[in-house]
Order: C-alpha cells, then structure tokens, then sequence
C-alpha cells in the first residue's frame, strides 16, 4: 500500500483530493497524522495533539481563522482556516520574525525561552484583519493584513495589556480588556495604538471570580467576557452586561473539571539544574482542565466552544465543545451535563460535508525549496547558516558556537504530537569539525539529545540527559546514522536509539523521563541541532530526513465492534456489567451483550432482546422493546484508552460505583483515578 493510501485508511478512506497537499512525503516516510474528524459525522477531542495554546479564533463568511501563542519561536503566530471547526488546513504565519534585541537571537548570554508573541487577541474589522498580542518586556504588538495569507503588518501600541481581548463595538468604538482577576477595560484610540485618556476602568473585585486570558464578545446586544482561572483546578468564569462599561454580573464556572479523565503528571517549573518537582496533583484539583478560551457561533447557528488544557509533557492541547445557551450563559457542554465537554462528540453542521484535512506534515526529507510551514526556530535564525540548497534534498546547519543545545542557535523544531510519536533522524556526520555536535534533541526543561559528537579520536554516538546530567557514549562507525526517539505522552517516558543501517536500532542509555514545564510553558518539541562547544565555528551537519511515526491517529485506538458480542469489565476489577434475568443489571462476572450501532459513533447494548436502558433520573435497567434514545450510549475513549460510555438520555456516563456497585448513568465525566467507576475494558 502507498503512503498516501495508508493515510487515507487511517483517515477514514477519505479520497486522495480531499487530503492536504502535504499530505504525502518521498523515500516512504510516515504521513499518517492525529485528525480529530472520525470519518463517521463525530470529532475527538483534541483537534490537535500537539500544542496550540491560549487560542482566539473568529469566523469571517463561511471561514473560520484560528492563532495562538508562539512565544520564542519563529515564525510565529500561525493562521488555520476551516470551514466546519475540526478539519483545519494551514494558511500563513503572521509573523516571520521578531527581532528586538540579542535575546530574542540567543546572544551575549540571553534569550527568550518562554517569552516572546503570547495570548494573541483574533479579531476582523471592516475588511482588515487584526491580531493583537503580547510580547515580554514591549508593548503590545498589532498584526493586520486585508487577507489572512498576508502580507501583515506588525505597529507597536504605546503600552502593555496582559491577556488582552479587543472588542469592536457595533458603533466604531473599540474597547480592550486585559489584565488578571480585576480585569481594567478601557476604550482605543481610533489609530488602536494607545487607550483614550480617562476611560480606563477596574471591572471586579479580585475575589469575583474571574480570571486572566479575557474574550470579549457582544452577543445579542450583551457584552460577554471569558476567562480562565485556577480555583480548585482550572475553570472558566463568565461575565456579562447590558452597557459595554457594566455592571457586570459574573458566572464563576461556565466550564469546570473537564479534564477527559486524565490525570496531571510531574512538573517543574526551574529554568536550569539542579530541577525541582511537583506533583503529580491530587486527582480532585482537575490541574489540566479546559479553560482558556473563548465561543464561536457557525453559519447554522450552531455555538461552539474552543479552549485549551494541559496536557503534560506534549503541552497544552485545543478542544472543541458544544455551547448550551441556558439562562443567557454560554455554557460549555450539553443539556443535563452542563459545563462538562465530551471528548467526541457530533461534528457541527456545514452547508457541505467537508474533506479530511491536516494542517501540517510532520515528516520531511527536505526536497522542497523551501521549510515545510510546520518547523520553527528556536529563535531568530542565522540565515546565511542553514541551507536547503548547498545541498539539494538535505537540511544543511552550520555549526555556530554554544555551550549547551539550549543555547545553541538555529536550532530547527516542531512540535512534538501525541499520544505516543516517533522521530527518527537521519544524519550526515562527514563534515562535522572537532567540537561539533549534531542530532536529534527534544527541547524542553531538562532537556534531552542523542547527537553525533565529533572528536579529535573520530565519532561518537552521545545521549545526554540533562536531568541526571548523565552522557553515555557509544564509538561510530560510518558517518550516517539513523537517530530515533520513541516518545509516550501518556506515560511521561521516551527511549532513544540509533542505527547504523536504518534497519536495526540499538537502544542507548536509560529511559528519558519527560515533564509539563511552568517556566516556559510548553511541552516537548522535537529539534535538529548542530553546534560547537570550543567557542567558535564548526563544519557542517547534513539531515537527509526526518520521520515522524505516529501509531494512534484517531479518537479510537480500537474501533468499535458493532454488531459483536462483548464483556464489559470495569477498570483494574474482575467484574462488570451484566444482565440478569429480570429488569436488573449487577455488577458481577460480566455477561456478553452485543453491540448495535446507532450511528454517529452510537452503540445500544443488546442482551437477548433486551437493551441497557437508561431513565430520566440516571437510573438503568435491562428493558424489552426497540432501541431508542434511552437505549444508546455515545462510545469514547478516555485518552489512555479505557472505554467510557454517555448515555443519550442524561448526557451523563454509565458507572459501576467502585464502593456500593450500583450502576447508573450520572457521572458527569470519568475521573482520572476512576474513583466514579465510568471506566470499561471491553472484550470479546
């Protein structure tokens, strides 16, 4: 089977016209990627499972525009486009550089890891488009362009605005709010450089409620700001007003505790050695629940909400949920399960089905003439230091002098992808000078690399962890090697390799543990490096390709067994669901009932003719009668795989309580430690 074929199966037999352009690479490299679209009219959360984080996203016609936070890495501030809110397709970075000073190019001693474009505010006015955006230490950066593909424009405001979100009244006043908790709101200058002098204005009392990361919206002739805050774990708060200036009224919980059940892992917020640690989190405190964020209504009405989670050491993650208007509150979620999200869920209506579509390649051997849109520096680059042409179909870096792979420049990286991902590099050595180190690194804090370390005895294979602050060191043979590290978002591990032939890989050193940082706030990102540690320049590393494997592209690990017969265990027990004689279900030795699909990623669960039933009060039963509502069960997975099941009668999942066993349909969405019994391991 061809690559592109192999994606199209994995994308659910999408034609070859429909797939991105991208979509393909050379030399069979890898080009099957996560999309959340099942291919059955339902998506999974997230929409990428790679970082995308503080996210503004408005719709212009029938498109929708997406950009986030970038910080240090350039380009920076990607533009996506979908028409239907889950299959998105890249369109320009806003930004090709941003060159303020020697540490934003990583020089005399300084950079801006975890600083830079941050919290950008998306907005369109009168046939311009507008990203506002914060950077360390400036002002408030203004990106504008009349086309989304650019060219844009970066103006300098004449002052800071911590989490900014700018509204555009319908009179031709502009107004931004910013800041945390108290949040101040003020009217713009018509020039939108600077806030007019006299309207500003301190909105609440810190202990309201609200939060930071503001979106600010007028929605039927009310002004709506959402935020994001940590109380107890992460939520989003709400406030409205019939005036643009307030009162307003706030609602501390429009999203609250959605985590999809997983659960926080260690983290560290040191920016060098020696590291300290935290956590994991107890369970209850929902650290890597949805919050920043904001809503958006389609072309058919439909409100649909977009906000961001942690999710350790792959970074922060973009979801999709349904609003439910109640009481003049968007809340995230659905009727009866109000603030609460489900990982898959129905996709919104378009006018027209649209195609299965990627925003980027992750795989690269390096034969276009120019980057593919998904690498980033890990700063400014040296230009006249790297090359796609000195020689044709490799990435050729230049080695410039560092002390360490933080500090080295031109560093090239892209965002590491869940849940579990491979890169495996192949490496040139042959001109590298004594000093030079060069290879694969996944840049984070600590850090890790398996490189090529050139040396006045030849060649060495090295892996460092900077955790340990541990080299091991293997002799080379040759001067290409495959490089390779297979990387597991779920359970926080990575595990190097190498290999002479591309055919047999030899592990390295220990496992690599990986963490959710706090200094820059970012997860793993996957680099090519090549730099010299005797203070001065070094030769030249070439980088044939690069493959990014990924086994789990799809909200399923397993597909659903319609029309088989299966046992329902509950998580880490012997027992499970089962049918009794009468109306009742108990939990005992599972009993086999068979899987009808109800379309839309829906099952019932059939025992004779009988099927699990669930009542308006959450109660379930083994009912006789044709299949409907109360019979069917949206069918998901929790991100590491067990199964869980929403009734359609409650919008609430099926549970065995762990302590009483009794079996209902009322738990609002699986805890991490299953301490609500949602979770099944299903067989046959």
């Amino acid at each position: 089977m061809s690559s592109l074929a192999a994606l199209a199966v994995i994308l659910g037999a999408a034609p070859a016209s429909a797939l991105s352009p991208e979509a393909s690479a050379s030399k069979g490299l890898s080009t099957a990627t996560w999309t959340p679209d099942n291919g059955d009219g339902t998506f999974t959360n997230p929409l990428f499972y790679d970082e995308f984080s503080d996210p503004d996203l408005i719709r212009v016609g029938d498109w929708f525009y997406l950009t986030g936070t970038t910080m240090h890495t350039m380009p920076g501030l990607p533009i996506l486009r979908s028409k239907d809110l889950v299959n998105w397709e890249f369109v320009a970075y806003a930004l090709d550089k941003l060159d303020l000073g020697p540490a934003f190019r990583l020089e005399d001693g300084k950079n801006i890891y975890g600083q830079g474009i941050w919290a950008p505010s998306f907005r369109y006015h009168d046939g311009k488009f507008y990203i506002f955006s914060n950077v360390n230490g400036q002002t408030t950066q203004i990106f504008t362009a009349a086309d989304p593909k650019g060219p844009w424009t970066r103006t300098s405001m004449k002052r800071s605005f911590h989490d900014l979100s700018v509204l555009f009244d319908d009179d031709g006043k502009a107004y931004v709010v910013w800041d945390h908790q108290t949040m101040h709101l003020a009217q713009l200058t018509d020039d939108l450089t600077d806030i007019v002098p006299g309207t500003e204005r301190v909105l609440f009392a810190k202990d309201a409620g609200m939060g930071e990361g503001a979106h600010f919206y007028k929605i039927d002739g009310k002004y709506y700001i959402i935020s994001a805050n940590y109380a107890g774990g992460f939520r989003m708060p709400a406030a409205r007003a019939n005036h643009v200036l307030g009162p307003y009224e706030v609602n501390q919980a429009i999203s609250l505790h959605e985590d999809f059940g997983m659960a926080s892992s260690k983290r560290t917020g040191a920016p060098k050695p020696p590291f300290t640690f935290w956590g994991p989190t107890p369970v209850a405190k929902h650290d890597l629940a949805l919050h920043q964020g904001g809503v958006v209504q389609t072309p058919a009405g439909e409100w649909w909400g977009f906000s961001m989670m942690d999710f350790n050491s792959v970074g922060r993650l973009l979801g999709l949920s349904p609003i439910t208007w109640k009481d003049g509150w968007p809340y995230f979620g659905l009727p009866g399960n109000l603030t609460r999200t489900p990982r898959t869920w129905v996709k919104p209506k378009t006018a027209t089905p649209q195609p299965v579509r990627v925003p980027f390649r992750r795989s690269d051997d390096f034969s276009a003439p120019k980057l593919q849109p998904l690498w980033q520096w890990n700063h400014v680059p040296v230009d006249g230091k790297w090359s796609l042409s000195e020689r044709p179909g490799f990435l050729r870096l230049h080695a410039l002098p560092a002390t360490t792979f933080y500090d080295a420049r031109n560093t090239l990286t892209q965002r590491a992808i869940g849940p579990m991902s491979t890169p495996t590099v192949l490496l040139d050595a042959s001109n590298l000078k004594p000093g030079d180190t060069a290879g694969l690194g996944l840049l984070n804090l600590p850090y890790a690399t398996l490189g090529v370390e050139k040396r006045a005895e030849g060649l060495d294979v090295v892996l460092y962890d900077q955790r340990p602050d541990k080299t091991v060191r293997v002799k080379m043979t040759g001067t290409r090697v495959w490089l390779r590290a297979n990387c597991d978002f779920l359970t926080e591990r990575a595990r190097f390799s190498y290999s002479f032939d591309g055919v047999t890989f030899t592990p390295i050193g220990d496992e690599v543990e990986l963490f959710y940082q706090t200094f820059t706030f970012q997860g793993v990102r996957y680099g090519l490096f090549n730099y010299n540690t005797t203070g001065a320049e070094g030769g030249f590393a070439d980088f044939d390709s690069i493959d990014v494997h990924q086994p789990h592209t799809h909200g399923l690990m397993r597909p659903i067994p319609y029309g088989r017969s299966i046992r329902l265990t509950s998580f880490h027990a012997t027992t499970g669901l089962a049918a009794g004689g009468g109306a009742s279900l108990a939990s005992s030795a599972p009993t086999r009932f068979e899987v009808v699909d109800r379309r839309l990623g829906r099952v019932a669960l059939r025992s004779g003719g009988r099927y699990v039933t669930v009542g308006a009060d959450g109660g379930v039963t083994v009912a006789a009668g044709p299949s409907g509502k109360a019979q069917d069960f949206q069918w998901i997975e929790t991100p590491t795989g067990e199964l869980v099941l929403m009734s359609l009668a409650t919008n609430r999942f099926l549970r065995i309580d762990p302590q009483t066993g009794d079996i209902r349909a009322d738990s609002p969405g699986p805890m991490p430690d299953n301490s609500d019994g949602a979770r099944f391991i299903w067989s046959e």
